[in-house]
């Protein structure tokens, strides 16, 4: 559950913002929030669906001075879904299947906004290890 990530070159990550209910609390969603990522890790990962791996963020609250090129810094508190797939298709067609949307359908209950976009990797590496 908490293991690091690998991923192939060219998968596809799928960002996903997700903002609560006035008066709902991150303790709140955190059960659906799970309840949906162990089951789209159980029941579409790898050759079952295309998913290759997920993390979950809150907002901390940090907006970059030095890497921010906007005056707005309202944000708000959200949560960041971050998964990524073999394919958009194999994305669309798991979200698509009714054991997901019974899941997702308990988040989206808690949810005034969720909002999901797609990127294709261009780039990817890891930080020099002083021993290299």
């Amino acid at each position: 559950m908490f293991d690091p990530v690998t991923l192939p070159y060219g998968a596809k990550m799928l960002f996903n913002t997700v903002q609560l209910k006035p008066g709902v609390s991150l303790d709140e969603a955190e059960l659906a929030i799970g309840e949906m990522c162990s089951t789209v890790k159980a029941t579409y990962g790898g050759d079952k669906g295309g998913f290759l791996a997920g993390q979950v963020f809150k907002f901390s609250g940090f907006v970059s001075d030095e890497g921010s090129l906007c005056e707005t810094k309202n944000t708000g508190a959200h949560i960041a879904i971050v998964t990524y797939w073999s394919s958009f298709e194999a994305h669309e067609k798991s979200h698509a299947d009714g054991v997901f949307k019974s899941k997702f359908s308990a988040l989206a209950n808690l949810c005034s906004e969720s909002k999901e976009l797609g990127y294709d990797m261009l780039w990817q590496g890891e930080a020099a290890h002083a021993n290299a």
